[in-house]
């Protein structure tokens, strides 16, 4: 028997990086998989864009591993959209138990040189596209009457400030709040909503000449192995990033039974990374 044996669990932004991570583990445990995600371009997005077929081998991975999965292409903007995909969930698995909101985009500039468009699109996604899933499948978890997990990927951006992030940072504290709020309003019906907050992961999202940039600025085309001894000052322990099982592994606890009384808690896996006065790593 799993850690999820007999759970659903929602996945958004499940096509490759964490969101895959996330649906091959919590599978490996015993959960069936909803696996969503937008697979297309995205206006301001500093990163390339993960594709259908990317959510077709999310999808394979996760059978597998001998459980069942429903993948569908869907914006966590579009209410509609997401209210589709759980109506769908529900009369394919009978009930949805764990959601990871983890559906986000990156772009770097300082605030006053951010552009409107970009400082919309970052809200909408990291933001609203998390209280969008949200708003979604709380009815049905409520009528189900099985409780449940909500887990909401923030960031150590969403803890701490950085610089040239702050629509990010402003959208990864905001899910903060909205944690918080969702966390009292839904105790009574058993369903628990946390936070996690990684580091730097590696991932196609920091894979991309443009964020390898903000380490390497002199480089013309830096690659991930030159940027990573700069990416190492992020964080106390000496590596320039974690991997995504580190915080797939930090979602399964928080959506098992292990973490039946936590709610509400904001959980840290960051390398050491929000550490104030890090000594240098000799």
């Amino acid at each position: 028997m799993g850690r999820l044996s007999g759970k659903v669990a929602l996945i958004t932004g499940a096509a490759r990086g964490q969101g895959r991570s996330h649906a091959m583990r919590l599978a490996e445990e015993g959960a069936d998989v909803v696996a969503v995600d937008i697979c297309a371009p995205l206006a301001t997005a500093m990163h390339s864009a993960a594709t259908p077929e990317d959510l077709a081998q999310t999808a394979k991975l996760v059978e597998d591993r001998d459980r069942r999965v429903l993948a569908r292409i869907a914006d966590v903007r579009d209410l509609a959209a997401m209210n589709a995909v759980v109506a769908e969930a529900v009369a394919e698995f009978g009930h949805i138990d764990v959601v990871c909101a983890n559906a986000g985009i990156a772009s770097f500039a300082p605030s006053w040189k951010i552009p409107e468009q970009s400082w919309q699109e970052m809200i909408d996604i990291n933001l609203t596209g998390v209280w969008k899933t949200t708003t979604a499948v709380i009815p049905s978890m409520i009528e189900a009457g099985r409780g449940g997990s909500i887990i909401i990927t923030s960031s150590t951006a969403g803890m701490a400030p950085f610089a040239n992030t702050t629509h990010y940072a402003a959208a990864k504290h905001g899910v903060v709040g909205l944690m918080r709020g969702l966390a009292v309003e839904l105790a009574q019906h058993g369903i628990r909503v946390n936070t996690v907050h990684p580091t730097t992961v590696d991932t196609p999202m920091i894979d991309d000449r443009s964020v390898l940039k903000l380490f390497l600025p002199d480089s013309e085309n830096p690659t991930k192995e030159e940027a990573s001894e700069s990416m190492k000052v992020i964080n106390a322990v000496p590596v320039p990033w974690v991997e995504a099982v580190d915080i797939s592994n930090a979602v399964l606890f928080l959506a098992s039974d292990e973490a039946r009384y936590i709610t509400g808690t904001q959980l840290p896996v960051d390398a050491g990374a929000l550490m104030p006065f890090k000594i240098p790593n000799l």
